[in-house]
């Protein structure tokens, strides 16, 4: 594994307290702690979505740097692909985080555009990263 491979695996592994800390907040909801908020359904479930995707992103945000190293790419196309999946573990789940903020939202907010960019950027790292990986 490279340095540069250790040393964001290293940050990617700081974040974690922060989806710990996530999980732990949405059980209290979920388990009606949290009754003063008077979340609604929907805002409960965009709020779970968000948690799940950055769990996931965060595991693969950290299994595809020694990938990386791997990858026959230039070396910009490697940040990208290197950066891309904790990038998008961040704007992913904030989007739907934000896409729910409010009181009594029923349906996704303008702000969901957040997760758009997410996904977008997520697509670009993969997509780049897969070629990275299959070329020669």
């Amino acid at each position: 594994m490279t340095n540069e491979a250790k040393k964001i695996s290293g940050y990617i592994l700081l974040s974690v307290p922060t989806i710990i800390y996530g999980g732990y907040f949405l059980l209290t909801v979920l388990s009606g702690h949290q009754a003063q908020l008077d979340l609604t359904e929907f805002q409960k479930s965009m709020f779970r979505a968000g948690h799940a995707h950055a769990g996931v992103l965060v595991i693969f945000a950290l299994l595809i740097q020694p990938l990386a190293d791997q990858a026959a790419l230039p070396t910009v196309w490697k940040w990208i692909a290197r950066l891309s999946f904790p990038v998008s573990a961040i704007t992913i789940s904030l989007g739907f985080f934000a896409a729910a903020i409010g009181r009594q939202v029923t349906e996704p907010t303008e702000l969901i555009f957040i997760l758009y960019i997410g996904v977008a950027i997520l697509t670009l790292g993969t997509v780049a990263l897969g070629f990275g990986l299959i070329r020669e």
